[in-house]
């Protein structure tokens, strides 16, 4: 096991009924004028932002409403809505609505104090020496963001989707409330279900030192995962299995099952990267395609691991047969394993080819994955 050093200073309010506290707890901070951001008006429609408004009111928090957020956000929002903060000169970011909302309230918290452009920050041009505060209250279990430092946007001109990732970027407090997830679509909860995948895994395989504990830990989040996901097929009022599936959600990316491995890397949200930025594909729905194509690629490289995944997490002998597994069951589930699915053809894999070459160095990672690597992998997720 290495060395390392575990921070994590968002503190979470799981269960029912928590997003009343939202007044409460930016009061307690100090929060006088907050930037309200969330994506579709559905927010309006079911109730939420009344409840969210009339706890800022109660406590005479005023907010500044920026909605509009898109699924795989995007950096002309993100711009937009730090000139919206800096106008109306915020004290602080408050997200409500799922991975993409939050994702861009970092970036916005990050931009709206730092002095040139934001995306100077994705690409090393800058760097985060402070950021407003960040609160969020959750309405999608997926991306993990809630509980990490990490938030990804999309540069529409570009076409490159990068992160950046501070001290400064962790939330104070995040609102993780299950009962609040219970109308998300069949859709996105498979997709989701493939992220956390996706999340845990990515050290798991990769990791050149990778402490048995650990493993454990990815193969319970897993093994939760599998198991939720077909109770809430089933019945998605489970508010119990929704529970389990959103904590399991928030252990995937917060640091603690990385804490300890080293030499990992990111390979598949490296590719998937360029297939959202370049098809605006869900993210899940990209990582569903991805995962089991780069398994049948980078299997050999590990092979004990690969195993151990085959037995633990879904009770078969061979790497060949946990990776056939896990594409069966993103298959049953009906989140896409092949690049047809998300309407991407040949004609179209020269360029997303070039565009995964550009993120894996972004990455760190091009002396493995070369034309030649990138190509096969593709090439297994058109068979």
């Amino acid at each position: 096991m290495e060395n390392f050093t575990f921070f994590n200073p968002t503190k979470i309010e799981f269960g029912t009924g928590k997003e009343q506290l939202i007044g409460q707890i930016l009061a307690g901070h100090g929060i006088k004028n907050v930037l309200l951001c969330y994506g579709s008006d559905r927010i309006k429609r079911d109730g939420l932002f009344a409840t969210v408004s009339d706890s800022l009111n109660e406590r005479g928090v005023r907010y500044v409403e920026c909605g509009g957020i898109v699924s795989n956000p995007v950096l002309s929002k993100v711009r937009e809505a730090i000139a919206l903060a800096r106008t109306h000169q915020v004290d602080a970011v408050l997200s409500v609505g799922g991975g993409s909302v939050l994702d861009s309230s970092k970036a916005i918290a990050a931009g709206a104090l730092y002095a040139g452009d934001v995306w100077d920050l994705f690409i090393g041009k800058g760097s985060i020496e402070a950021a407003l505060p960040v609160f969020d209250i959750l309405t999608l279990a997926a991306t993990g963001s809630e509980m990490n430092n990490g938030a990804v946007v999309t540069n529409e001109q570009t076409k490159e989707k990068f992160a950046i990732s501070s001290v400064h970027t962790f939330p104070k407090v995040s609102i993780v409330n299950p009962a609040l997830m219970q109308t998300v679509s069949r859709d996105y909860l498979v997709y989701s279900a493939a992220d956390i995948i996706a999340h845990a895994i990515e050290g798991y395989f990769t990791a050149t030192e990778q402490p048995r504990f650990h493993s454990r830990m990815v193969e319970a989040i897993i093994n939760t995962v599998i198991e939720t996901t077909e109770t809430l097929l089933e019945n998605p009022q489970d508010y119990h299995a929704r529970a389990e599936f959103a904590w399991a959600s928030t252990q995937a990316l917060n640091g603690l099952i990385y804490a300890g491995t080293a030499g990992f890397s990111y390979p598949n949200h490296m590719i998937e990267h360029s297939l959202s930025a370049l098809f605006n594909v869900p993210h899940g729905a990209g990582l569903s395609v991805v995962i089991p194509a780069w398994m049948k690629w980078y299997h050999s490289r590990n092979p004990q691991q690969f195993q151990r995944f085959a037995q633990h997490v879904f009770g078969v002998d061979t790497p060949e047969q946990g990776i056939a597994a896990l594409e069966a069951w993103f298959d049953k589930i009906g989140t896409p394993t092949r690049l047809s699915q998300l309407g991407i053809s040949e004609a179209d894999l020269p360029k997303t080819i070039e565009n995964i070459l550009g993120n894996a160095q972004w990455f760190g990672i091009a002396e493995i994955y070369t034309r030649d690597v990138v190509t096969t992998i593709l090439n297994h997720a058109r068979q």
